[in-house]
């Protein structure tokens, strides 16, 4: 089953590449890695706003988390024209807005790992993390992701 195909039988739609919001651009291309930008929560076309451990509960967060997946996939496709090329999602690392006392960002994260996994399959989808606990993110979003693959 080709990538696309996996999104159609998830019901994802691909969104267009979004413009950044200060001075850098969405990814940067170096030899067969591609390095997309952070790219935060949003929900219904707004910012996802909240903070865990304070305003939002673990399982909302990765919910934005797969939204947030969902737009890296987007960048992506749009920086290598084929979803097919990517041969592996080599790194995620993502910041999650948190209260001090939150200790469950690995969990939020795995809203991103695990569409990961169902959209790459577990040999090309499997990929090293970081997952932070951060004071405050642009906008007051909740979570921020960023994605190295490599292509072919």
């Amino acid at each position: 089953m080709s990538i696309y195909q996996r999104l159609q039988a998830l019901n994802i739609e691909l969104p267009a590449v979004a413009a950044p919001a200060a001075a850098y651009v969405p990814f940067v291309r170096s030899g067969n890695l591609i390095f997309l930008s952070g790219h935060i929560a949003k929900k219904d076309g707004k910012v996802w706003t909240g903070q865990l451990g304070k305003t939002m509960q673990t399982s909302e967060a990765q919910t934005a988390a797969r939204a947030v997946a969902i737009d890296l996939m987007g960048t992506l496709h749009a920086a290598v024209g084929d979803l097919n090329k990517v041969e592996r999602i080599v790194k995620v690392m993502s910041l999650v807005n948190s209260s001090p006392d939150f200790t469950e960002h690995h969990l939020v994260t795995n809203g991103c790992s695990e569409l990961l996994g169902q959209i790459f399959g577990p040999e090309i989808g499997a990929h090293a993390r970081s997952a932070f606990g951060v004071a405050q993110l642009p906008m007051g979003t909740c979570v921020e992701i960023e994605l190295i693959a490599q292509v072919s």
